[in-house]
């Protein structure tokens, strides 16, 4: 044998070795996009590239990615995105979309090596995606009586929609999602399910909607008889994604009672449709705890104990405000924390502080961007013990240096009234359920 055949042998050898051994990762050379890349972009881009979502184009299926791999592998690499402004070294959040060394790697070398295509599997989970994020087929949608006609004036909209609903028996539910055929058109979402047990109470009696933006300024709220017994309260903001539960908590559907839908919908310039509802996800195992909601900040709890007064951020400033508030009853577990600001927001912090003295994080948003914003799961439950102390520490940039400022030149910018999108927020939701011993040690995610 010659010393080049001796050559190949000892090559071929060592490269066995290598790959047995784990010196060669050969997952990251991507054979296909059914097998490798489909999901990656099912997971991470799909919830919000998918249609009625607030992003310009669908990435569902094979073509959709492979004739804008050029533009895919751009903002990839970049890591412009997957949008995630959370950061992960403060609090690495379970939802976390943003994409690994690995995955990047994947991708960027499928697109390399020709965008295979390979064989397709026999259930197409695109399709699925098409309709929710959530994963499976919703148990129930229940959608507004009405398409509402957003008008193209630029001026922005409070719309309120009353969606009756009368089911058999209640439901457990393990996870809820709010749909629109068109996202962008909407500021943010708000939903309240409530309970009406009684009869003689008229669920579908007018009106279908409740303008609170065009013709007559409504002093009197038209549903106010329905807002006595509320089951569940949740929302949308850009960039979040479905809601949902570990096994066994949750909360329960009514058989009867209504759905109340507030919706801010953002300016156009141009008439559009809107039509909008809730996907409800039920299981049969019951709901042993209860998670409930609570807001802090603007149009919430603590609101008047801002620091300094929120009410008005001043023109050609950065601007520091802070919220401090004690847990008083009882031991919580968060499943979920939500910020919410404006254009203006430059960051967002929040953590609490124990009788111990220790601080202990919750979220920390650096660079705040309104477009791209997040209900934040905790990969385990987070303990907020009973006497613990929860800070905000919020800064504003009402300056001309924001790019995002909606006014040239800076203007004063108040917090007030139904907060339009040109006022601003300080706003921090929980989720939680009350706290058991050892739920710091178990996961908050539904797998």
């Amino acid at each position: 044998m010659n010393k080049t055949a001796i050559y190949k042998v000892i090559s071929s050898i060592l490269k066995t070795i290598f790959i047995v051994v784990g010196f060669v990762d050969t997952n990251s050379y991507a054979q296909s996009y059914y097998q490798d890349v489909e999901p990656i972009i099912l997971s991470k881009c799909a919830p919000c590239h998918r249609p009625g979502e607030a992003a310009p184009f669908p990435l569902l299926t094979y073509n959709d990615i492979s004739k804008r791999s050029n533009f895919i592998k751009k903002v990839i690499t970049s890591g412009y995105m997957p949008p995630w402004t959370a950061d992960n070294n403060y609090v690495h959040f379970s939802n976390d979309r943003s994409l690994t060394k690995k995955e990047i790697e994947t991708v960027v070398n499928w697109i390399d090596n020709g965008v295979k295509k390979g064989k397709k599997s026999t259930t197409e989970i695109s399709e699925l995606y098409s309709i929710t994020g959530y994963g499976r087929t919703p148990d129930l949608t229940l959608t507004a009586l009405d398409t509402f006609t957003v008008k193209g004036n630029n001026k922005e909209r409070f719309v309120e929609f009353k969606i009756p609903f009368e089911l058999d028996q209640e439901q457990a539910i393990e996870g809820v999602e709010f749909f629109s055929n068109n996202k962008r058109l909407i500021h943010h979402a708000n939903y309240s399910v409530q309970v009406i047990s009684d009869p003689a109470i008229d669920i579908y009696q007018q009106p279908k909607f409740a303008n609170h933006t065009d013709g007559n300024t409504i002093y009197t709220d038209p549903y106010r008889i329905f807002k006595r017994d509320m089951a569940y309260y949740g929302g949308w903001i850009p960039g979040s994604s479905a809601e949902s539960y570990p096994e066994g908590i949750g909360w329960t559907m009514p058989k009867r009672g209504i759905i109340l839908l507030s919706i801010h919908f953002s300016p156009t310039p141009i008439d559009e449709q809107s039509v909008n509802g809730i996907h409800l996800f039920f299981t049969k195992k019951p709901i042993k705890r209860k998670v409930t909601v609570v807001s802090f900040g603007s149009g919430g709890l603590g609101e008047k104990d801002i620091r300094p007064s929120f009410f008005m951020i001043p023109a050609n400033q950065v601007k520091d405000y802070t919220l401090k508030f004690t847990n008083p009853a009882e031991d919580l577990s968060l499943l979920y924390i939500w910020p919410h600001m404006h254009y203006i927001g430059k960051s967002f912090k929040a953590y609490y502080t124990n009788n111990l003295g220790d601080t202990i994080p919750l979220v920390n948003i650096p660079k705040w961007d309104y477009r791209w914003q997040e209900m934040y799961r905790y990969k385990k439950f987070m303990k907020i013990p009973r006497g613990s102390t929860i800070h905000m520490e919020c800064t504003y940039d009402n300056t001309e240096k924001n790019p995002f400022n909606p006014f040239n030149p800076p203007q004063n910018i108040y917090s007030y009234s139904n907060m339009q999108s040109d006022q601003e927020m300080m706003t921090m939701l929980l989720i939680y359920v009350p706290y058991k011993e050892h739920d710091e040690k178990l996961s908050a995610s539904p797998d």
